[in-house]
């Protein structure tokens, strides 16, 4: 997967050429309706609207968590909806930190689509520089024919399920690298979900530590960083969790811009794991 930041100005300058499509993920998970709101009051000129939970996430059931991915073919239906492919660049941002552009970054490179780019900073950052803006809703459909994988297990390739974590909780091999706050990777404190606590065996990088000044850091920087925690592991060996799916995505970022290629998603996370009673939980508070 690759992993490309873009500074507000050259976003700016691509926007005057007409040459990207641009997305606004912006979204609050206390307040869902706050990011589609935020976007009709302002965004970048010529973005579209994506919301978390009505077009990035599936049907919520018993057995899955808050944010599910969507069926692979639904999914692929979206995209032709959106009228992008590889044929040209595209932009994503939310409201800086990068949390839900990150997660439709992986879901576009799930579906082939790789020309990617994360506004550094997004929306704050665009405002901070003081460039145009506009109000109201853009949307519609642009249909065209979505990029096609290769292969269904490419498909499965950039993500596990729980029975595979099952399988391998005792494998020295395996690196559940969860990205919550420590206070609810620990179980001190558990807003959002029905139980606290992490997934046994699992380590703790919270995805605020890819950041500085509201930036992401440096390659180098992560590299050193996410080194550490492999303590020599292969980045191969690591499977992102957090609360719902969508956060883990900013770890993977991460790993991919530093060039610690190949870990995978665990998108169903702690709210989906901890939906089967028979799961083990630990809680380190």
């Amino acid at each position: 997967m690759r992993a490309k930041l873009i500074s507000a100005s050259e976003l700016q300058r691509q926007c005057r050429e007409g040459s990207v499509a641009i997305f606004d993920c912006r979204f609050a998970l206390n307040d869902p309706d706050a990011g589609g709101a935020a976007f009709e009051g302002s965004h970048i000129p010529g973005a579209r609207y994506l919301d978390l939970e009505q077009d990035l996430s599936g049907a919520i059931s018993s057995e899955t968590g808050r944010h599910p991915l969507p069926a692979f073919a639904e999914w692929l239906q979206t995209i032709a909806k959106l009228g992008v492919d590889n044929s040209s660049p595209i932009a994503l941002y939310d409201s800086g930190p990068g949390v839900f552009a990150a997660r439709l970054w992986w879901m576009l490179n799930w579906a082939g689509i790789e020309d990617l780019m994360l506004l550094d900073g997004g929306f704050s950052q665009w405002r901070k520089e003081g460039l145009a803006i506009e109000s109201g809703e853009v949307g519609g459909d642009h249909p065209a024919t979505p990029a096609k994988i290769s292969s269904h297990d490419t498909e499965k390739a950039l993500h596990i399920n729980a029975q595979f974590l099952m399988e391998h909780l005792q494998d020295p091999q395996v690196l559940i690298l969860d990205a919550r706050e420590e206070e609810r990777f620990s179980g001190r404190k558990e807003p959002l979900d029905k139980k606290a606590g992490c997934i046994p065996g699992s380590v703790n990088r919270h995805f605020a530590l890819n950041l500085s000044a509201g930036l992401f850091k440096s390659p180098k920087a992560l590299r050193t960083e996410f080194e550490e925690v492999l303590q020599g592991l292969p980045p191969e060996s690591v499977v992102h969790s957090c609360g719902s799916g969508v956060t883990a995505c900013h770890n993977l970022f991460a790993m991919e811009y530093a060039g610690l290629s190949g870990s995978r998603l665990y998108p169903g996370s702690w709210s989906e794991w901890i939906a089967d009673p028979t799961r083990p939980i630990d809680v380190r508070g």
